[in-house]
């Protein structure tokens, strides 16, 4: 009967332990989609920024007081828009808008799809934040 009883306690506390871990390992994975959420949610506002950019660079190509560097400027910040619409096409065909925005807890294979989605979002947002940077700069030295 002593046997039992603790058989049932240890079963019990075997029980709160999974219940216990299951909760944290949503916190985690929770975590790990805000975290790619707010990678994501840094880099997108940048997007008109780069429509206001190609338009500047453009209008030079255009005029002819544009050469080469402004003309791959130009393509690096189209390329850097279209690689975000790329990775959000394919985000959202990844996980469900429970998993993105209710914390709706991951299966193993979606943890893993998660983890190349951080790398690829981390990509996409210094591509765009590079491009930027590069137009403005050649953009900044032709005014001087």
């Amino acid at each position: 009967m002593m046997i039992l009883k603790r058989a049932f306690v240890i079963g019990m506390l075997l029980m709160a332990t999974v219940v216990i871990s299951c909760k944290e390992q949503a916190k985690v994975d929770d975590s790990q989609m805000k975290k790619v959420m707010a990678i994501h949610d840094e880099a997108m506002p940048k997007m008109s920024k780069i429509g206001s950019l190609v338009a500047q660079l453009k209008k030079r190509i255009d005029t002819d007081q544009g050469g080469v560097a402004e003309k791959e400027a130009m393509e690096d910040l189209q390329e850097a828009h279209e690689t975000m619409m790329e990775w959000m096409r394919g985000f959202g065909g990844k996980f469900d808008s429970d998993e993105i925005l209710n914390g709706k807890e991951l299966t193993a294979e979606k943890k893993v799809l998660l983890d190349e989605e951080e790398a690829k979002v981390k990509i996409v947002k210094e591509k765009i934040e590079t491009s930027i940077a590069n137009a403005e700069a050649l953009l900044h030295k032709s005014k001087e």
